[in-house]
């Protein structure tokens, strides 16, 4: 349990317990506070002082919170609905409704044509709207949980059926339920036991799903027969290598399913014939250390991306069915452009790609089915506008000529665009209405790049309302950063953003090494034994930022989530001078102690990200930069740690020591404020409304922290 006065904050109680490996001896205090019942009393306690402390200390700024809650919500348009995706006879989509937390999954029949999809096409609308019916209402499903979140939603081929996957604690365990589409009544019995969302059909009458062993790594892939017992499904692969995990993905021809065994360097792919899945997996790549493939396909070929160390940034290649030793290279590997995913069309290809730390995407048309596939020329690349930007491919009719994607800027809210692939014309189908006067032409996005200590560049994307900034170093800055797991955190719109824009904020987003923005070596030189890179990155661009008078030390705040609160606690112990105000999310901080218990999940997967620190050069250069191994007895900035006590990424454990060994260490007093949710998990919760309070929560806590409390809106 914690000691606490009426005025202090808790203090969490000490009991002495020693780590030796290496002929090193590392003392953990609040090795205690790990438990992963999640029931132990004196844990519970201790979290819930911890949470009680924090709603004293931000009781005085309520009022400000509520209203900057108040305005996030007040952006949005709470009834509206996605962008209709066709398939056959039916548009589906979801539907939001005034004041519920969370969406409809609807559809509506429209008798089909029988052409392919085009640009133009539309759900019929006003009187002549067909009837919808909604398949799914996520309210109600809700009512009975604290948390409520639904991990996939597939509709069979034949549009009868839908399989859907439901966590009710944020634990990411899934509970897969079939109904009929028409009367949602459930089909069979509900498929339990640790299962993943990952989930598809395999033809009309069958499901393939993943399972989890005790250290939540799907490991186990299964064909379920509808109408039979789940204990009689047949398991397809056992995954028995304890660094590897398995996916599951549908072809968009739909005529297979591709199952992935996959660690951080290595990935190899079986296939399941969709129309014959008691026939079993067949090997499509061979398991290679170091190969990296994914695949899919379209008529008589099948399409493998391929990464190598040769190859680092990919390659395309083709075979066919019937012989997929007989490659052909379709794409070459280009050292400066990285190949990221493709989608097919019968007559088609979309590649979306990057170069130079921008996502871009490519057309080009393919031979008729049943014709030689030789290297691709001349395809034709989609226009984009802004100088900083996101964009990704969607779910398209595999037999149009119609590429559905996404785009996003920092000031451009998300859009869905349909894209027609032989003329080059987009169509905007949907974008999302931002209430409450925003004006995009009210904002700047710039691109800078800072140069670090060995010359490299790093890219920052940056936005601010240019009515209300200076750039004079007064302005106050919020930075973020990931840099893991070659994650591109691209520059994209965020509503609840603009309650900081409109105060003044700078926003800026750090594109680290360990993140993927600048192509594979970008990851491979923020990992591993380069991981260090990351947080100097990060450092480099804050320093960057202060020397070009877009802030100063005393207005810049930095946030990151996840592996990203890795960073946050990194460089807090680094360079604590450096920064006014940190908010690291559900962190990463005990790297070295998680690292090295196998049981616990992701470890045993994460090895080839962070090092296997039962080898001592690993043991050593890990323990350098932990979080919870380097605080020290100085002066910290003020800091905001958020927790999920069901988190099956980021045990509740590490935040909650990190937070105890701060209060024990430090030399200031500076805000210090850890909030942990108790019934959610690494996602926070569950709910769109609830998720906006997190953002209203943080944000006050940064104004706080910089003395803005009587910012209103401007």
């Amino acid at each position: 349990m914690a000691n606490t006065t009426s005025k202090g904050p808790p203090v969490a109680k000490k009991v002495r317990h020693e780590m030796e490996l290496f002929g090193d001896i590392r003392v953990d205090n609040y090795n205690w506070l790990r438990d992963d019942s999640r029931s132990n009393t004196d844990i519970l306690s201790y979290l819930n002082e911890e949470n009680a402390y924090t709603h004293s200390v931000m009781s005085g700024t309520k009022q400000l919170e509520d209203r900057i809650y108040t305005e996030i919500r007040g952006r949005i348009k709470e009834d509206d609905i996605s962008a209709p995706m066709r398939r056959g006879s039916y548009y589906y989509y979801s539907r939001n409704l005034e004041g519920k937390e969370y969406v409809q999954h609807c559809r509506c029949y429209v008798p089909a044509s029988g052409a392919p999809a085009s640009v133009y096409d539309t759900m019929p609308t006003g009187r002549d709207a067909p009837s919808e019916h909604v398949i799914l209402d996520e309210n109600v499903k809700a009512l009975e949980h604290t948390y409520y979140s639904i991990g996939a939603f597939k509709v069979s081929p034949n549009n009868k059926l839908v399989a859907y996957a439901e966590d009710t604690k944020g634990d990411e365990i899934y509970t897969v339920y079939v109904i009929d589409a028409e009367s949602g009544m459930l089909v069979g019995k509900p498929l339990v036991g640790a299962i993943t969302s990952h989930l598809e059909w395999a033809g009309d009458e069958a499901l393939v799903y993943v399972t989890m062993d005790e250290i939540l790594r799907p490991d186990k892939v299964w064909l379920h027969k509808l109408g039979t017992n789940q204990l009689d499904d047949s398991c397809l692969y056992h995954e028995n290598d304890e660094t590897f995990s398995l996916d599951l993905q549908a072809s968009e021809s739909k005529k297979y399913l591709f199952i992935a065994s996959e660690s951080k360097i290595t990935r190899f792919v079986f296939y399941l014939d969709t129309s014959k899945p008691e026939n079993g997996l067949l090997v499509l790549t061979s398991r290679i250390t170091g190969i990296d493939t994914s695949t899919s396909h379209r008529g008589n070929h099948f399409f493998i991306k391929r990464r190598s160390d040769e190859c680092f940034n990919s390659e395309l290649l083709v075979c066919p069915v019937e012989n997929i030793s007989a490659t052909t290279i379709l794409l070459p590997h280009r050292p400066s452009v990285k190949l990221q995913d493709i989608q097919l069309f019968t007559d088609h290809l979309a590649v979306r790609e990057r170069e130079n730390g921008l996502p871009r995407i490519t057309v080009y048309r393919l031979p008729a089915v049943g014709e030689p596939l030789e290297r691709l020329q001349g395809g034709r690349a989609v226009d984009f506008v802004d100088p900083v930007y996101s964009v990704d491919l969607l779910e398209s009719e595999f037999e149009s000529g119609v590429l559905r994607f996404s785009y996003s800027s920092m000031r451009t809210p998300p859009s869905v665009y349909d894209y027609d692939m032989d003329t080059g014309v987009s169509v905007l189908k949907k974008i999302e209405t931002v209430l409450g006067g925003f004006d995009a032409s009210n904002y700047v996005t710039e691109r800078q790049w800072a140069t670090v200590s060995d010359g490299t560049k790093i890219p920052i994307s940056i936005i601010y309302q240019k009515n209300l900034v200076k750039l004079d170093s007064s302005d106050p800055l919020l930075l973020y950063g990931y840099g893991s797991y070659e994650v591109c955190i691209d520059p994209t719109f965020k509503a609840s953003r603009m309650s900081l824009l409109d105060r003044g904020f700078i926003y800026a987003i750090a594109h680290i090494r360990g993140g993927g923005e600048m192509g594979r070596q970008w990851y491979e030189n923020g990992k591993l034994l380069k991981k260090k890179n990351t947080f100097t990155d990060f450092i480099a661009c804050a320093e960057y930022l202060i020397d070009n008078k877009y802030c100063c030390k005393e207005k810049l705040c930095i946030n990151g989530r996840s592996a990203g609160g890795l960073l946050i606690g990194a460089v807090v112990n680094m360079r604590p001078d450096l920064f006014k105000a940190a908010v690291a999310g559900v962190p990463f901080v005990d790297v070295l102690t998680t690292m090295l218990d196998p049981t616990i999940p992701l470890t045993t997967s994460e090895w080839e990200e962070w090092g296997d620190p039962r080898k001592e050069e690993f043991y050593y250069y890990m323990k350098s930069y932990s979080p919870v191994d380097n605080v020290k007895a100085q002066n910290y900035p003020d800091i905001l740690v958020t927790a999920g006590l069901n988190d099956p990424r980021v045990m509740y454990t590490e935040p909650a020591k990190f937070v105890a060994k701060l209060r024990d260490m430090k030399t200031d007093d500076n805000l210090l404020l850890f909030k942990c949710e108790m019934g959610a998990g690494h996602f926070s919760k569950s709910g769109r409304f609830e998720k906006l309070q997190e953002d209203a929560f943080t944000y006050t806590f940064v104004l706080k922290a910089l003395n803005m409390l009587g910012s209103g809106q401007q």
